[in-house]
């Protein structure tokens, strides 16, 4: 009997976050359509997704957003990918070196954001290194890039970030590719950077991809590096749903939910377009499998 209620136990506390998590996600959703009784709002209206959707300043924000958490994802995937190629191919993927390499995964992003200000900055590090060395003639001339139009100081940051989370996210399953298939196709004569590109990265492809989804849709709805490293004008979406969260009108409250609505709708496309990819990809080596079956069999 105890052997049966176990497994049941060691559920608990995830169903217990599962509700915590539904019930957070049903109130946001039902908020957005207008209800919050508290505030004496009860009947469900589209008015306020209509009013968000007419305004231009939503496309715009949008359209930042993707372009911050769609580079911020690639480079830092990119990245990620080349440097744990790098460490398997030099056999260092534990000890002190990979240590190092994963010590941004647990800094917060607010500190990363004063790093970020400390160091690229027009007062900060590199702009005073500049100026000593003669290269501008004032800290003013150094390049902008924290509170730059086009995030580039939050790109940086993202990628700094989360560059060695895809290191950590892909690194054992190179290390065991390259340990067996790589191995085997060094043999036949394939170089270490053929088999990296030919073997080593196709087999890795949909772990990669999982990694990329994960930090885009995280960037996507990502608050702290946005407000801290953003320019004033374009806004990113979290940021517009946090003005009107804390807006001293209560009743703006469904503007801030209606705008998560928006981001929570992105993410779900992205991660229907992986799913779907995924499948696809599936439905390939199951028919490829197939074909290779019927052919040994005839």
């Amino acid at each position: 009997m105890k052997k049966k209620v176990v497994p049941y136990l060691l559920l608990v506390p995830q169903i217990v976050l599962i509700i915590i998590f539904l019930i957070g996600l049903i109130t946001g959703i039902t908020q957005s359509f207008g209800v919050i009784p508290a505030f004496g709002l009860r009947e469900p209206t589209l008015k306020y997704y209509k009013e968000i959707l007419m305004k231009p300043e939503l496309f715009q924000s949008v359209s930042y957003s993707l372009k911050i958490a769609f580079l911020s994802a690639a480079i830092a995937t990119a990245g990620g990918v080349i440097l744990a190629g790098l460490c398997v191919s030099v056999r260092q993927t534990s000890g002190l070196m990979m240590r190092i390499i994963q010590m941004p995964i647990i800094v917060p992003h607010v500190v990363v954001a004063i790093f970020a200000v400390n160091i690229c900055s027009q007062n900060g590090i590199l702009a005073r290194i500049g100026y000593a060395l003669g290269l501008i003639s004032d800290q003013q001339q150094f390049p902008l890039i924290i509170y730059d139009a086009h995030g580039f100081g939050i790109i940086l940051a993202y990628v700094w970030k989360e560059l060695p989370f895809i290191v950590y996210f892909v690194i054992a399953l190179m290390a065991n590719i390259n340990g067996k298939l790589g191995e085997a196709a060094r043999n036949l004569g394939a170089g270490k950077i053929c088999t990296f590109v030919k073997v080593t990265l196709p087999l890795c492809k949909e772990t990669i991809i999982s990694g990329f989804l994960i930090i885009f849709v995280f960037a996507l709805g990502a608050y702290e590096l946005p407000f801290l490293l953003g320019a004033t004008t374009p806004k990113a979406l979290p940021i517009l749903a946090y003005q009107q969260y804390i807006h001293p009108n209560l009743e703006n409250r469904p503007y801030a939910m209606a705008l998560n609505g928006v981001i929570i709708c992105i993410s779900m496309v992205s991660a229907v377009l992986y799913f779907a990819m995924l499948k696809k990809n599936v439905s390939y080596l199951a028919g490829k499998n197939h074909e290779e079956k019927k052919k040994i069999n005839t």
